[in-house]
């Protein structure tokens, strides 16, 4: 028996959404800083949650493990919080997979609603702690102190997201939606309602068998060796109603012509 779609979907987007908060959480790039004031024009600094980078766009080089040079940045309230809620996504992430992995498997002959139901949940649950942190980061993005990095107050735009924000709202949202369309499947899909599946009954399934032909009895017409016939005419009649001889039958009439007949004769008969 096939999967039912909307379990497929949910399986899809969790590990698709984990992969990206993954990759937002282990990341140095939650916001980049540039046009540094007493620096060079090409240091980018790219600052995360547990680590610090300086790239040199001109050299191509990278120095990271920054992070004892700045601890004001990473005394931030929104640092700490960040750290516990992003990991606590990815553990509920991979809890809510076991739990519906085996509510959804196909080889099974109905699937497990409720236990893919809870995963769902469990999945749904993860996406917003994961969404919470990169929100608050957004949103206290310029106000971030940090002592390593010395801005210029006469440039505004200096400070711009980095791509582990824009991996961890995508990561989020995939989450959310998997999540949630696995939970409304205890919903729309109870029962066995789903792609022709039939809720099961304890009076078991009903064997179909073919209904037998009736046999019916046909009167005999006619009887093969004998004279007698159902047929409320005589064959000298039918023989007297035809326009054209009719042949012999049997074997002392064969090869005779019958010469009684003193009409035309057409080219049927020759």
């Amino acid at each position: 028996m096939r999967t039912p779609g909307i379990l497929i979907f949910g399986l899809v987007m969790a590990p698709c959404g984990w992969i990206l908060d993954l990759v937002s959480t282990v990341a140095p790039n939650w916001r980049t800083i540039n046009n540094l004031a007493n620096e060079p024009t090409d240091l980018v600094v790219e600052q995360g949650i547990w680590d610090i980078c300086n790239i040199f766009t001109t050299s191509r080089t990278q120095q990271c493990n920054l992070r004892s040079n700045d601890q004001t940045y990473f005394n931030n309230q929104i640092i700490s919080i960040a750290q516990g809620m992003m990991i606590a996504s990815l553990i509920v992430t991979a809890v809510g997979l076991a739990v519906a992995t085996p509510g959804v498997r196909c080889w099974k002959e109905k699937p497990r609603w409720m236990l893919a139901a809870f995963g769902g949940l469990l999945i749904f649950c993860s996406g917003v702690l994961a969404i919470i942190p990169i929100a608050w980061y957004t949103y206290l993005l310029t106000s971030l102190n940090s002592t390593s990095v010395k801005r210029d107050p006469a440039k505004a735009d200096d400070i711009r997201v980095g791509y582990c924000i824009v991996l961890g709202y995508i990561g989020g949202i995939m989450e959310i939606l998997g999540g949630f369309v696995m939970f409304l499947g205890i919903i729309s899909c109870c029962g066995g309602r789903n792609r022709g599946e039939k809720p099961q009954t304890n009076a078991g399934r009903a064997t179909f068998r073919p209904r037998p032909v009736p046999r019916v009895n046909l009167p005999r017409s006619y009887n093969v060796g004998s004279e007698r016939s159902s047929v409320p005419y005589s064959k000298k009649s039918l023989d007297d109603d035809l326009d054209f001889p009719r042949a012999k039958q049997g074997g002392r009439d064969r090869g005779s012509v019958n010469t009684s007949y003193s009409s035309r004769p057409y080219d049927a008969d020759l």
